[in-house]
């Protein structure tokens, strides 16, 4: 398949979009025989555990949601098995288990749709100060590294990227994945949006972290599919790399050509008796892939500033809170607490804090597709209780630092119904839609652009997760009626039929005081 056969991100994002008659028309009911294990567990390969006494950091949560990627290195702690440890726990491991009569729940230090925990992360790393080079792959269930290959693979994972600067210089990269069933299970088709969904709030912690400890991370999003699933020992019609993410600076490539990459045939614990097929996320997989380095040279570059479309409305210049009045907290502490709120209460929220989610979380993206100052979304609001603020629909000018006023009015009930029906966005404060004009972006990257899109909006949504907890505000993602929101909110986002698409809502608020 052809990246540049933009039909077909078109065909799966419209075959996957929510209606009302499409739920009714399609339900599905889980199979909780078949439910899969939420880890990959390899059952032969012995466990390298990870220090568990983790240090935090000094910089203020709120600060190293918003910084875009400036670390330069210096002051940054050694890249050891320590530093790798906390990079890994408050990204992807698990913080806290209960146990109840059907088995035990585990809480991660991301949030992930249907609390599935679909995306792996892999190390990729050349000789550290306590760990020998190799391919490792991260066990959230235990805490540790596994190693699948022996040797120094990172040229290989450059190659594959057509030698992009950050990943040469880079001691060890990380790769992402998703293995489908463990979210189509429950989401079907629909999952493929997941992968970038949960890979986007998960990647919000990582870079959060590494800003919080000065160490120079980088997204790299361009490179050859087929050549970094082989070395990790996929199987792509199952699990797939989705990116990669250059951790630090000042490494050097081994003169030798790396070891040989050959099929390992390990074994892994199945997930389930028995796995459902979805056709189209691997249609689309596969059609969003770059096949050679000479086609991820061209692909890489961001795409052009744009002028988002203007808004007539009166404007409310967004102030964000002092820094007297931040918290002081660091990350770590935030995500130790963050989760999914499940209620609501009608309490408004203060506008200031309305203004640091939104100013922290849209700074901006750096990756190989991304720069500051060009983003692909556009963010909208339902507000319905923020003081100073009228209830309304309004869009985020993010130069102006601003939120425009499109349509003033109360539209809890309709917030709720964009929400596939849900009471939580009803009673919410706020909700944010992020909303992306695909024909750009698809024309600039191919298919391969429907990934960039959801992957960016997902990001930027899981950085207001995390700064509304640290602001003791409520948060949580939700799922939406997808032409419904853009009727909601055109004529600013297009029309029903050709407008933007939204990419991600996010819905926050006061936790109900208990009784």
């Amino acid at each position: 398949m052809d990246n540049r056969d933009l039909a077909q991100a078109r065909r799966y994002h419209d075959a996957t979009k929510h209606s009302v008659a499409s739920l009714h028309q399609e339900p599905h009911r889980l199979d909780w025989a078949i439910m899969p294990r939420p880890f990959k567990v390899y059952p032969d390969l012995p466990p390298i555990p990870l220090p568990r006494d983790l240090t935090t950091s000094a910089m203020p949560a709120l600060a190293a949601v918003a910084d875009t990627g400036t670390a330069s290195g210096a002051g940054a702690p050694a890249l050891d098995r320590h530093t790798l440890a906390r990079l890994l726990h408050f990204t992807a491991g698990v913080l806290r288990r209960r146990t109840y009569p059907g088995g035990e729940i585990f809480f991660r230090a991301a949030a992930c749709t249907g609390a599935l925990y679909h995306i792996d992360l892999y190390l990729v790393c050349g000789p550290l100060p306590d760990l020998d080079p190799g391919v490792y792959h991260f066990g959230p269930h235990d805490a540790a590294l596994r190693r699948l290959r022996a040797g120094d693979h990172r040229a290989l994972v450059v190659a594959a990227a057509a030698d992009e600067p950050a990943l040469a210089g880079a001691p060890a990269i990380l790769v992402f994945t998703s293995t489908f069933w463990r979210n189509a299970w429950k989401y079907r088709a629909r999952a493929y949006r997941h992968c970038f969904w949960d890979a986007g709030t998960l990647l919000a912690n990582l870079l959060a972290l590494g800003a919080a400890a000065g160490l120079p991370l980088r997204l790299v999003l361009g490179f050859v599919d087929e050549e970094v699933n082989r070395l990790l020992d996929l199987d792509p019609a199952r699990e797939v790399a989705l990116g990669l993410v250059a951790v630090g600076q000042g490494g050097t490539l081994p003169a030798a050509p790396p070891p040989a990459v050959t099929p390992l045939g390990l074994d892994t614990l199945p997930l389930s008796p028995r796995e459902v097929d979805y056709p189209a996320i691997r249609t689309v997989h596969q059609a969003s892939s770059l096949v050679t380095r000479a086609e991820v040279a061209a692909w890489r570059g961001a795409l052009p500033p744009r002028t988002p479309p203007s808004a007539s409305g009166p404007a409310v210049t967004l102030v964000p809170l002092p820094a007297s009045e931040a918290v002081r907290e660091p990350i770590e502490t935030v995500i130790l607490r963050r989760g999914s709120t499940r209620r609501f209460g009608h309490e408004p929220i203060g506008l200031g804090q309305l203004a640091t989610i939104l100013w922290s979380a849209t700074r901006g993206v750096r990756a190989d597709c991304l720069v500051p100052g060009a983003p692909l979304a556009d963010v909208h609001l339902i507000v319905n209780a923020v003081d100073g603020l009228a209830p309304g629909a309004y869009v985020f000018d993010r130069q102006a630092g601003a939120l425009v006023l499109l349509r003033p009015g109360s539209f809890r009930r309709e917030a709720g119904h964009l929400g596939l029906g849900q009471a939580l966005p009803a009673d919410a404060a706020a909700c944010a839609y992020w909303l992306t004009d695909l024909s750009p972006v698809l024309d600039r990257f191919g298919n391969r652009g429907y990934r960039v899109a959801q992957l960016e909006a997902a990001i930027e949504a899981g950085k207001t997760y995390l700064a509304a907890y640290a602001l003791g505000i409520g948060a949580t993602g939700l799922t939406f009626f997808d032409d419904d929101v853009t009727a909601f909110f055109s004529p600013h986002a297009g029309g029903k039929a050709d407008g933007k698409s939204v990419m991600f809502l996010m819905a926050f608020g006061r936790r109900p005081r208990p009784r």
